[in-house]
């Protein structure tokens, strides 16, 4: 699986990855673009565009992040990044037994968007928070800044499937959504949908997503 990096910059895929514990979100992204209304998203297909996600499917796509970050964990290098993900997993944790209607995080374009931190600027020690691996260590690193502040400073391919499901900073929860100029069209298109399909955005909180007990 290519990096964003290799992508945006039309490399070629190396034949084995550079860094050990780097995160594979593959499946992610493909079940995502099914899922996610975000036209700024290269390979979106959902079949029906007028389909809303079913609680079961939203439940996946947390739980395929919440694998990846256990994946981690197991083998940290520290306590403090084991913590930390910790953090994260529980951070998701709710979003699985009460899934949302929508895929509420950034859009495609925000994360296009991120201003990159330069290769040149960065520090022999400088390291992801997620991955715990430093960035140089990868000979094309693709590394982001996030607008809450000048530190958080994330691998794109570990903080990406994180903001686009959340929303906010993994460090201090800041919610970026403000800074995405799509992130009101989705929610309005959203809501365009629950009303054809008879399920008004202000009967939210009355709807039962959950009829068959699946996540209690």
């Amino acid at each position: 699986m290519a990096t964003q990096y290799e992508v945006e910059h039309g490399i070629k895929e190396a034949a084995a990855p550079t860094r050990r514990r780097q995160i594979d979100m593959s499946s992610f992204n493909s079940q995502l673009h099914q899922l996610s209304d975000d036209p700024s998203s290269p390979d979106a297909q959902r079949h029906n565009p007028h389909a809303v996600p079913t609680p079961v499917e939203m439940a996946g796509l947390f739980r395929l992040v919440q694998d990846q970050l256990s994946t981690l964990a197991q083998d940290a290098p520290d306590a403090a990044n084991r913590d930390f993900l910790q953090s994260l997993f529980d951070g998701l944790e709710g979003d699985i037994l009460n899934p949302p209607r929508e895929v509420a995080g950034v859009s495609q374009e925000f994360l296009d968007a991120l201003d990159r931190v330069p290769k040149k600027t960065l520090k022999p020690d400088d390291s992801c928070p997620i991955c715990a691996e430093k960035f140089l260590d990868d000979k094309y690193p693709l590394v982001v800044e996030l607008q809450c502040h000048h530190s958080h400073r994330f691998d794109m391919d570990c903080v990406g499937p994180w903001l686009q499901l959340k929303g906010t900073c993994p460090m201090c929860r800041t919610d970026l959504t403000k800074y995405d100029p799509r992130r009101k069209d989705t929610s309005d298109r959203i809501k365009k949908m629950w009303e054809r399909e008879g399920k008004p955005a202000e009967d939210d909180e009355e709807e039962d997503d959950d009829p068959h007990g699946l996540y209690n």
